[in-house]
């Protein structure tokens, strides 16, 4: 609170902006990362920098990535000299993050909960070299991320996390250690990527998930008839509606599932299976 007042910085809830004040919650951060000297870390929306203040005496490398133009400058003039310090005044979401050298390790952030699960997502798309996520999240975004299949939680994002990470822990994480307090629980989660995980596939497998949870009330088949994403696989955009919902109805059948499968039925291993049938061009034909 006081290095808010010296900075003249306040939160713009607008960029999703509950800035970490409590040094306890940063301890805890510190021990679910294992952060350690060797680390490369990534550290999205650090606010004031109580969380990069730790980060940086703790790791060899962190990026930090900050849009906040006041914030940035704050970061700058705190953290500017410090070796392996490396700041970036951009929208995440609109940087690669590919061009991050050398190449993060471990995402450690308190991320701005309005953009938190396109940044997950887009770290797990291209981060290949990122190892482990500890998180501050939205609680009901964290349960939502490894929520199983058939609960109400599960969805696209659900598949896609579950196909590529695995938990390793989350908790609740009280209000107080946030100025100002959000008007939504908190958790702290911690999770890692799956060694046998493709991430050349991902955007082939990201593009039927949504295809499939376009409609979530909708049969699955149905909903994949409809698909007009342009990055789904060629073979199957070729289909008219017809053929697309015939090449489900088979790819289900060859999963044992029944025509009226919703999209929440299937588990994140039978959409990868669905996305490798949808790439062979089998079932039906266009016309």
């Amino acid at each position: 609170m006081q290095k808010m007042r010296l900075s003249g910085v306040s939160p713009d809830r607008a960029l999703g902006q509950n800035f970490l004040i409590d040094p306890n919650i940063v301890d805890v951060i510190e021990r679910t990362a294992a952060l350690g000297p060797d680390d490369v870390v990534l550290e999205v929306g650090p606010g004031l920098g109580v969380l990069t203040e730790r980060l940086v005496q703790r790791c060899g490398n962190v990026h930090c990535i900050e849009l906040d133009a006041a914030l940035a400058g704050l970061l700058a003039k705190e953290f500017g000299g410090a070796r392996g310090f490396h700041l970036v005044a951009a929208d995440a979401l609109k940087l690669d993050l590919r061009l991050l050298e050398p190449a993060p390790r471990k995402f450690v952030a308190n991320l701005p909960y309005n953009v938190a699960v396109p940044l997950v997502m887009k770290s797990l798309e291209e981060l290949p070299e990122l190892e482990m996520w500890c998180l501050m999240l939205q609680r009901e975004i964290a349960d939502r991320l490894f929520a199983l299949p058939g609960t109400s939680a599960y969805g696209g994002t659900s598949v896609m996390a579950r196909l590529f990470a695995e938990k390793i822990s989350s908790r609740p994480v009280s209000g107080t250690v946030f100025h100002p307090r959000p008007r939504v629980r908190s958790s702290l989660l911690a999770f890692r990527r799956r060694p046998e995980a493709d991430v050349g596939g991902f955007p082939a497998v990201r593009a039927v998930v949504r295809a499939a949870f376009s409609h979530r009330r909708k049969t699955l088949a149905n909903s994949m008839a409809g698909a007009a994403d342009g990055r789904l696989p060629t073979a199957f955009t070729r289909l008219d509606a017809a053929g697309r919902k015939r090449t489900a109805v088979a790819a289900l059948s060859g999963m044992g599932l029944a025509e009226n499968t919703r999209p929440q039925d299937l588990t994140p291993e039978q959409y990868l299976e669905l996305t490798e049938f949808l790439e062979g061009g089998a079932g039906g034909s266009g016309g």
